[in-house]
């Protein structure tokens, strides 16, 4: 129970996190965004450094590092990709690619699901297509564009998926006992990656600056949900975590009913509670 209350927490700082990425990267070029939340991000984890501790290792470090490239990775493409297409679309497709992958590798490192985990899992992925439906059919009229995202917005989202996947199983493979040091130097890693990236082509970036106060809290909503997952992850299997978490498309979601008016669909509002389902059943299992 407290590895699905964690990943549920995940979930939620996850879409919020998104959300706010999302809708930073519309106002300046994404990796104008990245540069502020990367940095932030890692601030955030060396705060948290004293409370919670870190256990320096080769492993962990390995991990570590790998995660962070697979979140600079996952930071740039998910944020351009909610920057140039509908985020109640764009958002539940990536999160049906990041959860296939850890729930692959979960089973195939010998990890064993109850009946209810699995109808759970089913649920859930079911749940992620759902809430990636069109919008309400209300927003079909001349002023109301259908939220249907061009291919080279879902290649980018599925590109997203993968590089979360990554980023989670790399996290779940660092050693138990070595407290945030994983998340310390990915952060690191993904920081002097994305500011590096950013210097390289500031010729291209734009003047468009974008919100720091949106920015900074895309970074530090994301830090906290990297620390949910892995001590979620610690004390759970991968393959219920990684497909609990793999439902932060609802808040996006829902963010962007509430803030950008983007109307949900039947098959939406129906995704939303086969979600809720489908995490009582991960409960249960």
């Amino acid at each position: 129970m407290l590895a699905v209350l964690l990943a549920l927490g995940s979930s939620l700082a996850y879409g919020c996190s998104d959300f706010l990425g999302g809708l930073g990267a519309r106002r300046a070029h994404v990796l104008r965004t990245v540069m502020v939340a990367a940095p932030v991000s890692l601030a955030v984890e060396l705060l948290l450094w004293p409370l919670l501790g870190a256990t320096w290792s080769a492993p962990a470090l390995g991990w570590g590092a790998a995660s962070g490239l697979a979140s600079a990775a996952a930071f740039a493409l998910l944020y351009r990709t909610l920057a140039i297409g509908p985020m109640s679309v764009l958002s539940p497709v990536s999160a049906v690619v990041s959860a296939a992958l850890p729930v692959g590798v979960g089973l195939a490192l010998g990890e064993h699901l109850g009946a209810a985990a699995v109808l759970g899992i089913a649920l859930a992925l079911v749940a992620v297509v759902l809430v990636a439906g069109p919008g309400s059919d209300r927003d079909t009229g001349p002023g109301h564009p259908p939220a249907r995202p061009g291919r080279s917005a879902l290649l980018l989202a599925v590109a997203a998926g993968t590089a979360i996947a990554l980023q989670l199983v790399c996290l779940d493979r660092a050693p138990t006992d070595s407290g945030l040091a994983p998340l310390i130097t990915g952060r690191a890693v993904s920081s002097v990656v994305t500011v590096a990236a950013a210097l390289l082509l500031h010729r291209r970036l734009g003047p468009e600056r974008p919100s720091l106060p949106i920015a900074a809290g895309a970074g530090a909503l994301d830090s906290l949900a990297n620390l949910a997952f892995l001590l979620a992850v610690r004390s759970g299997d991968l393959a219920v975590v990684a497909v609990i978490t793999a439902l932060y498309p609802a808040g996006t979601v829902l963010l962007a009913r509430t803030v950008l008016a983007e109307r949900l669909g039947r098959a939406q509002l129906v995704g939303l509670g086969t979600a809720a389902a489908s995490v009582c059943l991960l409960a249960l299992g």
